[in-house]
């Protein structure tokens, strides 16, 4: 199936459909530096870097299916809430436009929790209408990235959409499934990172760290409240801020000393493969906040495997 993917960021939605087996033919957004990791990682779509909202719909490519990421920020916990009063919150209304102008036969969203809490009930309220009435049937999950087999506590909105009833009656999103792996399994404490991840024993923060480190197979990372813990060896949730405040990125010790976490890290915490590097353009600040503003491709992977097949079962 052919794939038109909106925000998409550096691609994590995009690597999980890629992996179904599907085409991404067409793709958008308008940050630059995003862009220039998504070119560097998917060399044959065809990526336009530019503000959505000046787009000529029907300019984009036909295709089956249409993602989102929708900027998630005006209805985050973690922001101001103004949500459709806010310029990045009614982004959503071009998702509404492209899927006017391509008519796809499947809808894929993603964005925070708190969506359907956001005013009350009112933000999702509008989405679904928005959906349901360009004849859409709609699903959707909460979903928390650890109970589908990745070690992040990541609470997501996933929204799917279909045209067809009949592929929407049948759809089920996946079960969720015990969690095998821990931060450890997937960052290797035995491997020594490059050296300039390290914090000296001459750093004030250094003897703090020290102190607060008591489970070597834990995140730690410091916040309004002091140095938190992550627990059970799942990884609190990775934010885009890391790129903004350094010492918000997550901190470890392994073998060697008491270091950050690389942004290549974050990424394998976000369930993206060992293939999907960062091109030397783009500065490491900007690596952590793509790796904290992306999606858990694992999730979606698993959502996919139930989407496609009972999509194509219902067809």
């Amino acid at each position: 199936m052919k794939v038109c993917s909106l925000f998409c960021g550096i691609g994590g939605i995009d690597l999980a459909f890629e992996k179904a087996g599907h085409e991404i033919v067409w793709a958008n957004d308008n940050d630059k530096f995003a862009c220039m990791t998504y070119r560097h990682n998917f060399q044959n779509t065809t990526l336009v870097e530019a503000d959505i909202r000046y787009i000529d719909k029907s300019s984009i490519t036909d295709c089956d299916i249409v993602t989102a990421g929708f900027p998630c920020q005006s209805f985050s916990v973690c922001g101001k809430q103004k949500g459709f009063n806010d310029e990045r919150g009614n982004l959503f209304f071009e998702v509404s436009k492209v899927i006017d102008a391509k008519q796809p036969q499947i809808v894929f969203l993603e964005n925070v929790a708190n969506l359907t809490e956001h005013d009350n009930g009112k933000t999702f309220n509008v989405i679904h209408n928005e959906l349901a009435g360009r004849g859409y049937y709609i699903r959707y999950i909460i979903a928390d990235a650890c109970d589908y087999g990745v070690p992040q506590h990541r609470t997501r909105t996933y929204i799917v959409a279909f045209k067809d009833k009949s592929a929407c009656d049948n759809f089920r999103f996946p079960e969720k499934v015990p969690l095998e792996k821990r931060i450890t399994d997937i960052i290797d404490t035995s491997v020594k990172a490059d050296e300039s991840y390290y914090y000296s024993p001459d750093e004030p923060k250094y003897a703090r760290l020290q102190k607060a480190i008591v489970d070597a197979k834990q995140l730690y990372r410091f916040s309004d409240w002091g140095i938190q813990s992550s627990k059970d060896g799942i990884a609190f949730t990775l934010k885009a801020n890391m790129g903004t405040y350094p010492n918000r990125v997550p901190i470890i010790k392994d073998d060697f000393g008491i270091r950050d976490i690389t942004p290549i890290e974050c990424l394998a915490l976000q369930g993206f493969p060992t293939t999907f590097t960062f091109p030397d353009t783009v500065h490491e600040r900007e690596r952590y906040k793509q790796a904290g503003n992306t999606v858990c491709v694992s999730i979606v992977n698993k959502i996919l495997e139930r989407l496609i097949c009972h999509f194509i079962l219902a067809m």
